[in-house]
């Protein structure tokens, strides 16, 4: 549940903090929020899994963003939009992320065995 309470607390701190960030850096943050999204799915699933590890999370939030981001500076110093992949990379694992949440509350749910 950690993840989720740190996703509640920070949409909150955007709603009552409003930062307006310089279009030149559009990209750049959203490619980390993306990324920061991914690890915020990945360790809600990995909770309901029982295999969520704090350290894990951390460096993965903080870390998949950081390189999420410099990747796409290092391709608009290139002219490439390296930032694409990213996208691609971590929306998809935001959705398999999704299922596995999903597919757990289903089962929770229905008390049914065969959703899996």
């Amino acid at each position: 549940m950690i993840p989720i309470l740190g996703l509640v607390a920070g949409i909150v701190l955007g709603v009552l903090l409003p930062y307006d960030i310089p279009y030149q850096y559009h990209s750049y943050v959203a490619v980390a929020i993306l990324a920061a999204l991914d690890s915020v799915f990945g360790g809600a699933a990995a909770s309901l899994q029982g295999k969520f590890n704090l350290k894990i999370f951390i460096s993965g939030f903080f870390g998949n963003a950081l390189i999420a981001a410099a990747l796409a500076y290092i391709g608009d110093q290139l002219g490439i939009e390296i930032y694409l992949a990213a996208i691609f990379a971590f929306g998809n694992r935001i959705f398999l992320n999704f299922a596995v949440i999903r597919r757990h509350w289903l089962k929770k749910l229905t008390k049914d065995d065969k959703v899996v």
